[in-house]
């Protein structure tokens, strides 16, 4: 272990890199953000430890709180140093995602939607709702654990939009095998939901699903 006058030293380092606009390793990233949290304490093994165990810095910021809490050297203070860069990030994203119509911002809402949904491990199902302009009005996670008819009902989903008079609907879901193949099941709800909000004048412009390795649309698959 670093002893305190190199530790010091290497830190500072780390933030004169990191202020003079110079590029970070994901290691160095997550080792900085711990030490905001453990000042007197060699951070960089546990950075490490964390990109390993989690797959990634994608999979470290978007770990459930938890699941961080479980791994050794974890207290809530570096947890929330954690959550605070994911949210931090979300934001960014979001708010670029969020600035105009969804349709004509395509790669922006998945963006957005990778930064926030492919590393999670376990599948949530989230609706977002248009208005007539196309501009997004709710994001809202109706459930989560696999996406069947047990887990998704089409009169909630439905009803929903009906609630918050929208005109149309985005479906999005992850797969956290990272794989984002359709399934049978995932054909089966978009197209009953489809068919639903059609007889009530309620457009689903597609169902997207996200995973680590990239996305599938179902529209332009032809599936829905």
């Amino acid at each position: 272990m670093e002893g305190g006058g190199d530790h010091a030293g290497h830190r500072a380092r780390l933030r004169q890199r990191l202020l003079g606009g110079a590029g970070l390793l994901d290691h160095e990233l997550i080792e900085y953000l711990l030490a905001t949290a453990i000042p007197r304490r060699d951070t960089k093994p546990l950075a490490k430890n964390l990109l390993r165990e989690f797959g990634g810095i994608g999979g470290v910021l978007t770990a459930d709180a938890d699941a961080l809490l479980k791994q050794d050297g974890m207290g809530e203070t570096a947890v929330a140093a954690l959550k605070i860069a994911q949210a931090c990030a979300l934001r960014l994203v979001q708010t670029h995602a969020e600035s105009r119509p969804i349709l004509s911002n395509w790669q922006a809402l998945l963006d957005y939607l990778h930064a926030d949904m492919a590393h999670h491990g376990v599948e949530r199902f989230r609706v977002l709702h248009l208005n007539t302009k196309n501009m997004l009005i709710r994001d809202e996670v109706m459930s989560k654990g696999s996406i069947d008819q047990a887990a998704v009902h089409v009169r909630e989903v439905i009803r929903r939009a009906i609630d918050l008079n929208s005109s149309a609907l985005i479906l999005v879901h992850n797969h956290p095998s990272g794989d984002p193949s359709p399934s049978s099941a995932d054909i089966e709800v978009t197209r009953n939901i489809a068919e639903a909000g059609r007889r009530l004048g309620i457009t689903v412009h597609d169902h997207l699903i996200i995973g680590a390795r990239g996305h599938v649309s179902l529209r332009s698959q032809g599936l829905i």
